[in-house]
């Protein structure tokens, strides 16, 4: 792609180093952002800034928050004895979005994945432990993809877990096997959680 402008052609490799954008549609969001006027460009280019430096990790949860506390830990019509352990942000939208859990989350920030260099000091497994401590949670829910590193990382809870008294329960398999929470449709994945089964019993059935 022959760009006849250094300053665009650095806008363009800029914005295609963002997963999933290729040089054509950066080159088509180049152009249209040069369109827009300088209050516009400001506002958009502070949204960037104010990713970066303003937004913060829950200090209970890990989920992502414009507070030390995010909305849904600082609710106090949330469940705090029901704990839904997710990967990411996604998962916590994808499951927020059925309007079917009223708990409160984890998020490890990851999952298990020795290709890619992630083990269990990587996540949040440590920080989970220490919220079982005060003795108020009830149950786990693991709702972890359902592929090969999701089941990897809900197997090693699960080990991390036994000796706590709290029931461990994982979304039904409703949810299809190598699925990814944050592509699975509302219904399916509401239904999923409300008709979670005991993790044990899930390891019997796939053995």
């Amino acid at each position: 792609m022959n760009i006849p402008s250094k300053i665009l052609q650095n806008a363009v490799d800029q914005i295609a180093s963002l997963p999933g954008i290729g040089k054509k549609t950066a080159l088509r969001l180049a152009l249209s952002l040069l369109k827009r006027n300088e209050d516009e460009i400001s506002v958009f280019s502070n949204a960037i800034l104010n990713l970066k430096h303003e937004i913060k990790q829950c200090k209970q949860c890990y989920n992502l928050s414009d507070h030390e506390v995010c909305s849904i830990c600082e609710n106090p019509h949330r469940n705090k004895q029901l704990i839904c352990v997710v990967e990411d942000i996604r998962d916590v939208m994808a499951i927020e979005s059925t309007g079917q859990f009223k708990g409160h989350y984890h998020v490890l920030g990851g999952i298990i994945s020795p290709m890619d260099g992630i083990g269990p000091n990587d996540l949040k497994i440590t920080e989970l432990l220490s919220r079982l401590n005060n003795g108020n949670v009830s149950e786990i829910i693991l709702a972890l993809s359902t592929t090969m590193e999701g089941d990897t990382t809900a197997f090693y809870l699960f080990k991390k877990l036994a000796s706590h008294s709290i029931n461990l329960t994982t979304i039904a398999r409703g949810v299809s096997i190598g699925d990814e929470l944050e592509y699975i449709d509302e219904i399916t994945l509401g239904r999923s959680i409300l008709n979670r089964l005991p993790y044990n019993k899930t390891i019997l059935n796939n053995t």
